[in-house]
């Protein structure tokens, strides 16, 4: 038995590999945030949904649901697994499944079928040296918010977040506050029609979204520079 954690892409359907559609057409079972969102993808790509299972598992899921998705793995050969868009694991809910699979099914393998992470590729085209980062994954809502801001500021290397459309300009100001002149850079609907990737300070990109809410929509991923980058001139700010 074999778990394959498939990366799909995080908007433009290009980005799948060919070795991830292949995963995808072989697989007989599915695991996936949403079994509604795969098969709307797999269609997108032309892959025939076949006789595959499809079995539903993310955050939300009970402990109960969990151990049917891993009961359901019984008989499969060729198992994939499957995040809404990018890489599982990485600020999702598939390492707990991979854990448990693991323990589980003990002879099986699990195999990475690499392929976007919008963490990378946001680093990739910031311009920041990205030899040492860190990723924090989504900023907390509410407790220790202000306690990893202030981390935030004392850490000398580069800081990859994510942030949603309903706090994006909450955080801003929040960065704002703490980060001074340090330069961030901010991807927005990466891979997709509108992406772009403002480079300047916190406070001029507090600015820019505040005075274009039209842009305050989709997911945000924001890579903050080593303290030591020194200051950033304004990059595609209008």
């Amino acid at each position: 038995m074999t778990l394959n954690v498939v990366a799909t892409p995080i908007g433009n359907l290009k980005d799948i590999t060919l070795r991830a559609k292949e995963v995808l057409e072989q697989a007989t079972l599915v695991l996936a945030e949403d079994t509604r969102s795969i098969k709307k993808l797999l269609t997108l790509l032309d892959i025939s949904l076949g006789d595959k299972q499809y079995i539903s598992s993310h955050a939300q899921s009970t402990p109960g649901a969990l151990q049917r998705a891993l009961e359901a793995c019984i008989g499969h050969e060729n198992i994939a697994l499957v995040t809404d868009a990018g890489t599982p694991a990485i600020s999702d809910p598939g390492s707990l499944f991979i854990n448990e699979f693991r323990k589980t099914y003990p002879e099986s393998i699990v195999v990475p079928i690499p392929g976007v992470s919008a963490v990378v590729a946001a680093v990739s085209v910031s311009g920041f040296p990205g030899n040492h980062f860190e990723f924090i994954g989504f900023i907390p809502h509410k407790k220790g918010r202000q306690t990893l801001f202030t981390r935030i500021a004392q850490t000398e290397h580069m800081i990859v977040m994510y942030e949603s459309p309903h706090r994006i300009i909450k955080t801003l100001e929040s960065l704002t506050e703490c980060l001074g002149d340090r330069p961030l850079m901010i991807g927005r609907e990466m891979t997709k029609n509108f992406e772009e990737y403002p480079v300047s300070t916190a406070k001029e990109l507090l600015e820019y979204y505040t005075t274009h809410p039209d842009k305050v929509r989709g997911e945000f991923v924001i890579v903050v520079a080593p303290s030591y980058h020194g200051k950033h001139t304004s990059d595609t700010i209008e």
